[in-house]
């Protein structure tokens, strides 16, 4: 990886433009090798990633509300969830192996944006995904697009993030956060 981990996290931000160029199969791998090594529950490791860089195929994919960007990144992970192995888990343990990989992306200097905007059964019709697996996020991944960005500015505006003393309590709920 090209930086350290707490420098990914702090410049992760939801990208919604990309360039068309292709990402190198040797970061691909990398990405995919950070969702492989993630934990999940008793090390079930309930995940099924279908990698999609066909554009026909993405523009299949891009029919949700809000999925265009979809169409234009190069490389769309669809991570799906297998119900039969961890039924009670598959959903929890592929969102911590996608969140793993958009870290690891972030890392190697791509951008992503976690798309949860999707009609499932067209995206199972289209990458023939077998029955027992739930789609539970598509994540587009691709090298952002420099310029100004209408709507993530407006919602960095209208969502900033929270303080840490509204999101965090110590011992009990209410107790305020050590300093």
């Amino acid at each position: 990886m090209d930086m350290e981990v707490f420098e990914a996290i702090l410049k992760r931000r939801s990208v919604r433009s990309y360039l068309p160029d292709p990402i190198p199969q040797e970061k691909v791998n990398r990405i995919l090798e950070a969702g492989r090594l993630s934990p999940s529950a008793m090390n079930r490791q309930p995940w099924h990633f279908v990698v999609v860089t066909d554009p026909e195929k993405r523009k299949e994919l891009a029919h949700g509300k809000f999925g265009g960007m979809l169409k234009e990144a190069p490389l769309v992970i669809v991570g799906c969830g297998d119900r039969e192995a961890s039924p009670k888990w598959y959903k929890v343990d592929t969102a911590i192996a996608l969140q793993t990989m958009v870290i690891a992306a972030t890392g190697e200097g791509l951008g992503t944006c976690w798309v949860g905007s999707f009609d499932e059964a067209r995206v199972k019709g289209v990458l023939k995904i077998p029955e027992r697996y739930e789609v539970v996020s598509l994540l587009a991944v691709g090298y952002p697009r420099e310029g100004f960005n209408v709507t993530g500015a407006i919602t960095s505006v209208l969502r900033n993030k929270k303080k840490i003393g509204e999101i965090v309590s110590y011992e009990e709920y209410g107790n305020s956060p050590r300093t």
